[in-house]
């Protein structure tokens, strides 16, 4: 067999092999990444929640597991990045304040939490919870007794500030015909200048 048809099998080797794993390779990422997602979606609610909310679903919790620090609540600084218009280039907007934590259950689950400002017990129980979500025996009830009251509260609490925004809206076409058909009357009506 000359070289050339020796890597042209090869080749098509490869791609017998690629289309055959393929449909096997894209369900894989699939499922691999519904989990991220959810725990993405958990721990950005755990990291908005007010540290008084988690504490009092902590104290409801049963039973507790075991909680092992991994890592002790710290804090430190990171830099907050913007960019002009929302997709421009970026900048430095400025610092701020962050507390991690990272904790393992007795399940063997480890949990992770990062939240700003400088509320160790906040980032704790951040994390336990987290752990708790990671592992799949209480992933539910920490979803139906933790996640989604949290995420209720905040998607309230979001609702009501836009509702007070949206009243303090200005419509200023409006207020540019108002204005200018006032002048205009003004004018006509042989007022003086």
């Amino acid at each position: 067999m000359p070289p050339g048809d020796t890597h042209e099998a090869t080749s098509e080797t490869h791609e017998a092999t690629r289309e055959a794993h393929e449909p096997t390779r894209e369900a894989d990422e699939q499922t691999s990444r519904r989990p991220v997602d959810g725990r993405r979606a958990a721990m950005a609610v755990l990291a908005r929640a007010d540290a008084a909310d988690l504490d009092a679903l902590w104290q409801v919790w049963a039973p507790k597991p075991p909680v092992e620090e991994l890592r002790p609540p710290e804090t430190g600084l990171v830099m907050v990045r913007g960019r002009i218009g929302g997709a421009g280039h970026r900048f430095n907007l400025g610092e701020a304040t962050v507390t991690r934590a990272s904790v393992r259950v007795g399940s063997g689950a480890v949990g992770h939490a990062y939240t700003l400002g400088r509320d160790d017990r906040k980032a704790r129980l951040a994390a336990v919870f987290d752990a708790l979500w990671c592992d799949p025996r209480s992933r539910a009830a920490v979803e139906a007794r933790v996640i989604a009251p949290l995420r209720a509260a905040q998607e309230a609490d979001a609702q009501h500030r836009w509702r007070q925004t949206a009243a303090t809206e200005v419509n200023f076409f409006t207020m540019s015909r108002e204005s200018g058909a006032t002048t205009a009357g003004a004018g006509q009506s042989g007022a003086p200048r």
